[in-house]
């Protein structure tokens, strides 16, 4: 056993190591059937009680936008064969990368499953801060904000470049932390559930939505992240965990304008048009984007 297993002896169980094994063999179908079970209870729920009205109809936006993450599926076959959990497993065969050095039982740790999902999540946030401050990623990120309204569809509305640049910063923390091919199941899974919730148009009472974003992003919180205002734009990065944004001092509590009344996308690509697939892959192209929105700082001046 490595140096953190001796130190954290009880984090390894039988139970905990079937119930690992399990997640690793049938990681497709849980993350798919986890994706679909939520997708489809998300939608009930805002269709029962949203919390706002949308602005374009929801069939015109919801045909364009699963037709995008059905051409991002299949980019990603051509383009990049090599996963995520394909670098993990590689990892961990040739004990490539920290955990695996700390750890000869990093996929059995408990300890390291957890940390390893934590620090994945905080590059996460980071990588999407990266997105907004940098010109030419900020050009591919924008079309997840051109989008008019928000609901769980926006969650898989993501330019095929960026997904790819994502997946390969991805790949290279893998192989940097080793990370255990059951913490990447779990984060990916993770990740995509929580995505879908806090990109969700559903109405949280306000003492649950409190209690939630204590540890997890919530509708409200992220629904600042996708106001027309830059100040609120460069603000709640964070996809899954909340707590990054209040330590890296980028938490912005409520929108000026409150939810109902905000207004929801960029200032440019506000014509019904551009939801239509062949421009929203075009939009990062357009010469209406030049360089990046304000940062925080840039804006108090």
């Amino acid at each position: 056993m490595g140096f953190i297993s001796d130190l954290f002896p009880g984090l390894t169980s039988c139970k905990a190591n079937i119930m690992i094994e399990w997640i690793t063999s049938n990681d497709t179908t849980l993350r798919l059937s986890a994706f679909i079970i939520l997708f489809v209870l998300l939608a009930v729920v805002e269709s029962v009680k949203p919390k706002r009205n949308l602005v374009q109809p929801r069939y015109y936006r919801w045909l364009n936008n699963l037709g995008l993450v059905s051409l991002n599926n299949l980019v990603l076959k051509l383009v990049m064969p090599l996963f995520a959990i394909d670098a993990a497993i590689y990892a961990q065969q040739q004990q490539i990368g920290l955990f695996n050095w700390l750890s000869n039982a990093s996929e059995d740790n408990i300890l390291i499953i957890l940390l390893a999902i934590i620090i994945l999540d905080c590059l996460i946030y980071w990588q999407h801060r990266l997105f907004h401050q940098l010109p030419w990623l900020w050009r591919l990120h924008s079309m997840h904000h051109s989008d008019l309204d928000l609901d769980v569809s926006s969650a898989i509305r993501f330019h095929p470049i960026e997904i790819i640049l994502s997946l390969a910063i991805k790949i290279a923390a893998v192989y940097l932390l080793g990370v255990p091919v059951v913490a990447i199941i779990l984060f990916e899974l993770l990740l995509n559930l929580t995505a879908m919730f806090s990109h969700s148009n559903i109405a949280l009472p306000l003492n649950l939505d409190t209690l939630i974003r204590n540890c997890f992003v919530t509708p409200d919180m992220h629904r600042v992240h996708h106001s027309i205002k830059g100040r609120e734009t460069n603000s709640n990065y964070g996809f899954c965990l909340s707590f990054w944004d209040r330590i890296f001092n980028s938490y912005k509590a409520q929108p000026d304008a409150g939810h109902l009344d905000m207004v929801i996308g960029l200032p440019y690509f506000r014509d019904a048009n551009e939801y239509q697939l062949q421009n929203m892959l075009t939009q990062p192209f357009r010469s209406k984007i030049f360089g990046t929105l304000k940062t925080n700082s840039e804006q108090k001046k």
